[in-house]
C-alpha cells in the first residue's frame, strides 16, 4: 500500500501527504505546523479530496512524529484497510459512476 520511505515524517511539519489505495483514500498532516510531535491519518473513501468528502465518511488516528510512529501509522493504515475491504471495494467501482450533478452548460 504504502512505504513508509517515501513520506519523510519530518516534512509532514511543513506540509501534508495524500494518496490512495484500491478505493481509500488517506491525508497525513503534522499537528502542529512546526512545533507538531504528533501528526493524524485520515482515512476516506474514494472520489473525492480531503476537503469535499464530509468529515462523518472520514475516520483518522494520531501517532508520535516519529520513525516509530510512522511504522503505526503504516501498520494502522494496513488494519483499517484490510477491515474495511468491502467498503473500499466498492468506492472504487462506484468512483467509476460518479458524475457531477451540478455541472454547468457549456
Amino acid at each position: 500500500m504504502i512505504d513508509k520511505k517515501l513520506i519523510p515524517y519530518g516534512g509532514l511539519k511543513k506540509e501534508p501527504f495524500s494518496g490512495s489505495h484500491n478505493g481509500m483514500r488517506y491525508f497525513f498532516q503534522g499537528d502542529d505546523g512546526k512545533n507538531s510531535t504528533t501528526f493524524t491519518v485520515y482515512i476516506y473513501p474514494e472520489p473525492w479530496c480531503f476537503e469535499q468528502t464530509p468529515d462523518d465518511q472520514k475516520e483518522s488516528a494520531s501517532f508520535p512524529l516519529s520513525d516509530e510512529g510512522m511504522d503505526q501509522a503504516v501498520a494502522w493504515l494496513f488494519e483499517r484497510y484490510e477491515a474495511e475491504h468491502d467498503r473500499w471495494t466498492f468506492a472504487l467501482q462506484d468512483m467509476m459512476h460518479t458524475v457531477k450533478k451540478s455541472s454547468p452548460s457549456v
